[in-house]
């Protein structure tokens, strides 16, 4: 995880949301155990209790699971858990606005899927 905070929201709510894309990445898979609350704290010079939070966030949400005495762990099925989640987000939150402007600028689907196919990282030309 790089450091550069946003001051918009609070760091614990931006820690979870990046233990959440490294999840989504396949950086963190189901059994593997996440850094310790001492490592994280120490590591981004963050108050622990900031880390307790975002790590108690994952784990109120079935994505992490307390070990006692031996850390935290990726649940199985959390990743699994976390796409759906997203793209259910993504197509309440995100797609309608995106939709409006397509609309607005007049662009086709044949248009949008040329693009996509010649976007970089989509396998197609860059």
């Amino acid at each position: 995880m790089s450091v550069g905070w946003n001051d918009n929201t609070p760091i614990y709510r931006q820690l979870k949301e990046r233990v959440v894309g490294m999840m989504l990445d396949g950086v963190l898979k189901a059994g593997d155990a996440l850094p310790s609350v001492r490592q994280i704290a120490a590591e981004y010079q963050l108050n622990p209790i900031t880390v307790s939070k975002a790590y108690q966030e994952l784990v109120d949400e079935n994505l992490v699971e307390k070990r006692r005495g031996i850390g935290m762990y990726v649940t199985e099925g959390a990743s699994e858990k976390l796409l759906a989640s997203e793209r259910e987000r993504f197509i309440r939150e995100d797609w309608p606005a995106m939709v409006e402007r397509i609309r607005r600028l007049g662009l086709s689907v044949e248009q949008l899927l040329r693009a996509a196919e010649q976007a970089p990282g989509t396998g197609g030309a860059a």
